[in-house]
């Protein structure tokens, strides 16, 4: 939760930064955001590869395991299907693809930025960003304080689904606690088949 709030200062200090200082004032040359993305790339990579459980969730994986992330995945992207029949201003895509950030706020929060600059303008772009950024902090924010009642009340799979991505570093800790020891596991293995999926899913739905 500290990390979550953390991010959340951040971004209200940049809300106020930017109230005062126009994003038009900054050299477009600089492309801050393409770089911070890249960075955010290969720091996934870099927690994937350095994982010192991943040699042995791979010699362990069975087909059954797959069917949480994909249950994620697919209640996720219905959930924003659904969403995006009350929402006007955005295209169904673009929901999407806010949807398929997972919980992974930093990553999918830029790289929408990035994609829809194109098409949407810097502005409006910056908007649908800070949207996925919202809506994944939250995300991550309601497994953290949510998790004892999901796991008494519902399966104790529901907390892994809920945490996206971060159930293999944020929200780990609190799962460990809540849920049987037989499926941390199963959360490490959701986590990383979920966080290299953000990048695939978040760029499709913007490419549409």
């Amino acid at each position: 939760m500290k990390r979550s709030l953390t991010v959340l200062a951040f971004f209200a200090v940049g809300c106020i930064v930017g109230r005062f200082l126009s994003i038009e004032n900054i050299p477009l040359e600089l492309d801050i955001s393409r770089y911070i993305l890249y960075l955010l790339m290969f720091q996934v990579g870099l927690s994937i590869g350095s994982d010192k459980n991943i040699q042995h969730i791979l010699k362990t994986l069975r087909p059954k395991h797959l069917l949480v992330p994909l249950a994620t995945i697919t209640g996720t992207l219905t959930f924003s299907l659904i969403a995006a029949l009350f929402i006007t201003k955005w295209s169904l895509p673009d929901c999407l693809a806010i949807g398929s950030g997972f919980g992974y706020y930093s990553l999918s929060s830029i790289l929408i930025t990035e994609l829809k600059t194109a098409s949407y303008g810097l502005h409006l772009a910056t908007e649908l960003g800070t949207i996925a950024l919202i809506t994944n902090i939250i995300r991550e924010l309601i497994t953290l304080l949510c998790t004892p009642l999901l796991a008494k009340h519902f399966t104790p799979l529901a907390p892994i689904c809920a945490g996206g991505a971060t159930t293999m570093d944020t929200t780990l800790p609190v799962i460990t606690v809540y849920v049987s020891q037989d499926l941390i596991f199963i959360a490490i293995l959701h986590g990383i088949l979920i966080d290299t999926s953000v990048p695939i899913l978040v760029s499709f739905f913007c490419s549409l």
